[in-house]
């Protein structure tokens, strides 16, 4: 990613609480410029693999990180992972697993599919918000990617 250029995300998350208080949060310290949030794991597949009304990479761009819910309608967010990391041309995208599970299984399971980070959600507001600002500046403002956006 280029210093100036707009930062994406892919927020994969069906509570509709939880992706506002995401939004909110990263917006207010002005992390990313766009996000774009799907509420199952096959809207998240179909977003990331271009398919159906994600087609179009000029208004699905790929993510430059994927903040992945685990319990996910139609498709879990494991499967999602793992589909993500099998493919070639995706799976340099980082993936923040973002979760109200500790089980350790979940934990496990995640590194073993590749995922970048794995947080699981604080009950309370303020710690929730400071998470995101964390995250958020960690993933999208310190960390180097090899490899950001479409390839293209």
């Amino acid at each position: 990613m280029l210093q100036g250029e707009p930062l994406t995300i892919l927020l994969v998350e069906d509570n509709n609480d939880h992706a506002e208080l995401v939004r909110r949060s990263l917006a207010k310290h002005k992390i990313a410029n766009k996000i774009y949030h799907v509420t199952d794991g096959q809207a998240a597949l179909n977003y990331l693999f271009r398919e159906g009304a994600y087609s179009d990479p000029r208004t699905s761009p790929l993510p430059d990180l994927v903040l992945l819910d685990l319990r996910l309608p139609k498709v879990d967010g494991l499967d999602v992972l793992k589909r993500l990391k099998d493919a070639p041309d995706l799976r340099r995208i980082p993936v923040v697993i973002m979760t109200t599970s500790d089980a350790e299984t979940d934990v496990a399971v995640a590194y073993e599919r590749h995922a970048n980070s794995y947080v699981v959600k604080p009950l309370g507001l303020e710690s929730f918000r400071k998470m995101m600002t964390d995250l958020g500046f960690y993933w999208l403002a310190w960390n180097v990617n090899p490899w950001s956006g479409d390839p293209e």
